[in-house]
């Protein structure tokens, strides 16, 4: 089994740097593109056969060290019965977002097993058919970015609703959170059952929250689930995008590892969250148009920075864009791999 990536999840010695990709399989890959252009997006979700032939792909095709679940943080809102659709140019729509009591009171909290169970499927199969025993990574949405969907309708750009709620109405936002909360827990805590051997909890718009507003408004509900779970054995990945001022809280939070966006250098990350929990990331995802050696570069440059760490998993710092040129993927793994051996040969024990 190649369990490299779980062995840095846990802070232990590993031989080299694991690596894998955030939007790992996606529109940069042309296998991926051929898929879709014959099922739309949530068709593909649905189908586990399908699902789990885009998550091999990549892992096949890149060599990269753990697959990640093809999926999407919206599927759960729809079996919480929000009616979603899934579009190319704007991204997802709720016809019937949530911003009342009554719409709250309306949202159920769904058994995965009964209300998704394509998800399960999907992990069985991929579980079943990763060669060389590579990890699986499942995921979620963490409560506060899957409430900001769900409220604002879709993606935003100032987060204005949302924030009304919790500044106008926080017993409603209150109540609505620990809704999301315990529908996450089930969620993840099925995923796990059906055989993830990993949960990364996505935390995309937190990042819009100035830090007294994390503390009071997302850091409880994501700490609760990381709770709740870390009890099952599976290492547990929280990502902000844009989190670089919210470092010490997410740590807070309890999970596992904590992976960064390209906005912070990682050894300043190291310093101010110390050697007890494993970092991963944080590559531009913009660098991966540079040319080959030159990413050869980057690639060392946060290596090294990062050989304080107690634990380190090569990631870039949001998802891979649809432009990025394959070819310069594969330059990356590479990179890593070959720069790493002798950057964890020189790694100091984590405590």
């Amino acid at each position: 089994m190649n369990d490299i990536f779980l062995k840095a999840c846990r802070k232990e010695k590993v031989p080299y740097t694991p690596v894998w990709i955030m939007r790992q399989a996606g529109r940069y890959m042309k296998e991926y593109r051929e898929i879709r252009e014959k099922v739309s997006f949530i068709s593909l979700c649905k189908t586990p056969d399908l699902a789990a032939e885009v998550t091999i792909t990549p892992v096949k095709r890149l060599g990269v060290d753990a697959a990640i679940l093809f999926s999407d943080i919206l599927i759960l809102a729809e079996a919480m019965g929000l009616d979603i659709t899934f579009t190319e140019k704007d991204g997802p729509f709720l016809k019937n977002p949530v911003r009342d009591k009554s719409s709250v009171d309306a949202l159920s909290i769904p058994d995965p097993e009964d209300k998704v169970p394509f998800v399960m499927e999907t992990i069985k199969i991929l579980r079943n058919n990763l060669e060389g025993g590579i990890p699986l990574i499942g995921f979620s949405g963490a409560p506060f970015t899957l409430a900001s969907y769900i409220v604002e309708g879709g993606t935003s750009r100032n987060f204005t609703i949302i924030k009304m709620m919790m500044y106008q109405n926080p017993s409603l936002y209150h109540t609505l959170l620990d809704k999301i909360t315990k529908s996450i827990t089930l969620y993840v805590s099925s995923q796990i059952k059906a055989g993830a051997q990993a949960i990364q909890l996505f935390d995309t718009w937190a990042g819009i929250l100035a830090p007294d507003d994390y503390r009071e408004f997302a850091l409880p509900y994501t700490k609760t689930i990381i709770e709740e779970v870390k009890g099952k054995g599976v290492p547990i990945i929280l990502y902000i995008n844009g989190g670089g001022g919210l470092l010490e809280l997410m740590k807070e939070a309890g999970p596992d590892v904590i992976s960064l966006d390209w906005r912070i250098d990682m050894d300043n990350a190291i310093s101010r969250l110390g050697k007890d929990i494993a970092l991963q990331g944080n590559l531009d995802p913009c660098a991966l148009f540079l040319p080959p050696d030159k990413i050869g570069e980057r690639v060392k440059d946060i290596l090294d920075k990062a050989k304080e760490a107690g634990g380190h998993i090569f990631n870039l710092g949001h998802g891979i864009l649809p432009e990025t040129p394959v070819e310069n993927v594969i330059a990356m793994v590479e990179a890593v791999h070959k720069f790493s051996s002798k950057v964890q040969h020189d790694r100091r024990p984590a405590p």
